[in-house]
């Protein structure tokens, strides 16, 4: 009886003791189950390595905040260093960074990460942790609000957009289509070496066309003569 008393006392989860075999059992795996952690919703609060570089990380802030057994409220704290999302293969990819104030979705590897981010190979653990704050990655794009610069795939088209300026950069650029038109207040085109328009329907202009400063509609020509004779160059 002695030796079985001192077992129990050993024993502080025994399924027998005192709050009940099934009430105590469900009471620790929901103490453990608390301890992991698997994905919520993240804010931003920090971006670290944005633009034409390699991928960078994010600081961010819980949204869903943490209660105590009194009920109590708190805040869980920032996490930092978190490898984000960018869509890319290879060399190639789409840049569009998080910034401060996004919120985005962090999901929590199942074990330490922290070795493989920093050898960006397989590598061991570094800890026995697992389901950890600290092994976050951040997936962006969640309950944010009317983009202003945008990329749309929408059912009649694709819709570039941007307030202030789209850059194409390529050693040669090839516009393939039935027909291409610009509605612009001003067009120009600065070429370093030549620039050539051909089209089989011929080219018109509402308005006046200059070589230097020849104009087409309003120039001259010297060495006029009655007969059969040419003129000569326009006059500038």
């Amino acid at each position: 009886m002695e030796a079985s008393a001192n077992y129990e006392n050993l024993s502080p989860f025994n399924i027998n003791h005192s709050l009940g075999g099934a009430a105590e059992f469900n009471a620790v795996i929901h103490n453990l189950l608390s301890k992991l952690q698997t994905v919520t919703l993240v804010q931003v609060v920090a971006v670290n390595g944005a633009g034409v570089a390699p991928v960078g990380t994010v600081d961010v802030r819980p949204l869903v905040q943490m209660v105590d057994g009194a009920g109590n409220v708190y805040a869980v704290g920032t996490i930092f260093s978190v490898p984000y999302l960018r869509l890319q293969g290879g060399v190639n990819a789409i840049i569009c960074d998080p910034v401060v104030g996004d919120i985005g979705l962090c999901a929590f590897a199942s074990r330490d990460i922290s070795a493989v981010k920093r050898n960006k190979a397989e590598s061991a653990p570094a800890s026995r942790r697992q389901h950890d704050w600290n092994d976050g990655l951040y997936i962006g794009g969640f309950l944010n609000g009317t983009p202003q610069q945008y990329v749309q795939f929408a059912s009649n088209g694709i819709v570039i957009h941007s307030p202030k300026s789209i850059t194409l950069e390529a050693p040669n650029i090839k516009l393939q289509a039935s027909s291409v038109t610009t509605q612009t207040g001003s067009f120009a085109v600065n070429a370093s070496q030549t620039a050539q328009f051909t089209g089989g329907g011929g080219i018109s202009s509402d308005g006046d066309v200059k070589a230097g400063s020849v104009s087409l509609k309003n120039h001259t020509h010297g060495g006029v003569a009655s007969g059969s004779g040419h003129t000569g160059k326009p006059n500038s």
